[in-house]
């Protein structure tokens, strides 16, 4: 029952995985794909032209104030709403003027928060464009597995099916038979956990992609050749993450903002004017009244004592926050060069004849069996042996490509192309 239901869901997998055309995509191809659709970067543009928005907001001088006020009844000529030449009437314009700079200082505060949704959407991309290639990378090893399997699933199907027949005629014994359907069964186990994880690793790329086709990844060996470890010192890499990385620059631009609220807060202490004209027509002492008003907030009460020591408070604490990234940087990156030198020592070394002496092997297996060469346990024992090289073989390659996108990753530049 349980073979039964293996088959069916592998069956069910590779039906799904046909019903579409798959997209045939390129490293290079899946990355403009996903400058193109991904949902999350477009959501992050709208971002970035909201900030370019308040920027504009900020550089507005505020509206002057315009007040009327009318006789509501003359009492001596019994009219009602009395505004004309006999009547009364009071106009007046005021206008705020900030003192201190600070519309200037608003400006440069919120061009600096632009500046941090501009980081803040180059930090979403570097994530999800690390996400995006480990996927791909992880993708494309599994499916180079899945071949292998495929390969050796016929063939052992072939196999059984000729023990069957042989069975039959009670030229092998039930135990072989039963042995090598117990060897099929893991195999195909072993496949359809492969399938599953592929299963995850498309849901991601299609999402990523905003596509609804399977995504069948494009990879040379002169494209895995350009991955190499870098002879940079350590020092030279961490200070062009410390100049490049976007979640570097946006704790930067938060010291900043910081700082330039300070001096916004400290302006604000000061009082700002309201100028204005007024026409009086009949309740002056001279008729049709003209003057000028001039008026502020005297500062003995509230002089922004609490805002000013808050945002000092708050420069003090960005600063922290800043060397702590910095320090975290800095172990990212001799985090990730260590990843990749371990990766690229265990990758050097499996002989590099090592795949195909396992594969030449393979091929003569299954003949030799059937030819009586070799034994039954020895026959399962080489299977074994070759899937799980495989398998790891082609973990080892994906996890080796990972390391070098991850360094790229905590380094924020594309070190290799």
């Amino acid at each position: 029952m349980r073979l039964l239901l293996v088959f069916t869901l592998s069956c069910l997998l590779s039906t799904s995985g046909q019903a579409q055309d798959s997209l045939r995509l390129s490293r290079r191809q899946a990355d403009s794909l996903f400058i193109k659709n991904n949902l999350l970067l477009l959501a992050g543009r709208f971002r970035i032209e909201a900030g370019q928005a308040q920027i504009i907001q900020a550089s507005l001088y505020d509206n002057p104030t315009v007040s009327l006020e009318l006789s509501a009844y003359n009492t001596e000529q019994h009219r009602v709403l009395d505004a004309g030449r006999q009547g009364q009437k009071i106009i007046s314009v005021q206008q705020l003027l900030y003192t201190a700079g600070k519309r200037n200082k608003r400006v440069a505060l919120a061009q600096e928060s632009a500046r941090l949704n501009d980081y803040e959407f180059a930090d979403l991309l570097r994530s999800l464009r690390f996400e995006l290639r480990s996927r791909f990378f992880d993708l494309y090893f599994q499916q180079e597995t899945l071949a292998r399997y495929d390969r050796q699933i016929a063939t052992l199907q072939g196999t059984v099916t000729a023990f069957e027949q042989q069975y039959d005629k009670n030229n092998v014994s039930l135990r072989e038979l039963l042995r090598l359907k117990a060897l099929l069964f893991q195999l195909n186990n072993d496949r359809l956990e492969i399938r599953l994880r592929q299963t995850e690793n498309q849901q991601f790329l299609r999402t990523l992609l905003s596509v609804d086709q399977p995504i069948l990844p494009v990879v040379n060996e002169v494209q895995l050749q350009q991955y190499r470890f870098p002879n940079q010192p350590v020092d030279s890499l961490r200070n062009r993450a410390l100049r490049h990385r976007p979640d570097v620059l946006a704790n930067q631009s938060l010291t900043r903002q910081s700082e330039l609220n300070y001096n916004l807060q400290k302006a604000l202490a000061v009082p700002d004017l309201r100028v204005g004209g007024t026409y009086d027509q009949a309740g002056s002492y001279v008729p049709n009244y003209l003057g000028v008003s001039v008026s502020m907030d005297l500062p003995f009460l509230n002089r922004n004592q609490g805002a000013i020591k808050a945002a000092r408070s708050q420069i003090d604490y960005q600063k922290q926050i800043q060397n702590q990234k910095a320090v975290q940087v800095g172990n990212e990156v001799i985090a990730a060069l260590q990843k990749v030198q371990e990766v690229e020592r265990t990758v050097q070394s499996v002989e590099s004849r090592f795949s195909d002496q396992f594969e030449l092997l393979n091929q003569g297996l299954f003949a030799n069996f059937q030819k009586r060469n070799i034994s039954l346990l020895e026959f399962i024992d080489l299977i074994e042996t070759y899937n799980e090289s495989t398998r790891e073989l082609n973990r080892l390659k994906a996890d080796r490509i990972s390391a070098y996108e991850e360094l790229n990753y905590v380094v924020g530049e594309e070190l290799f192309n």
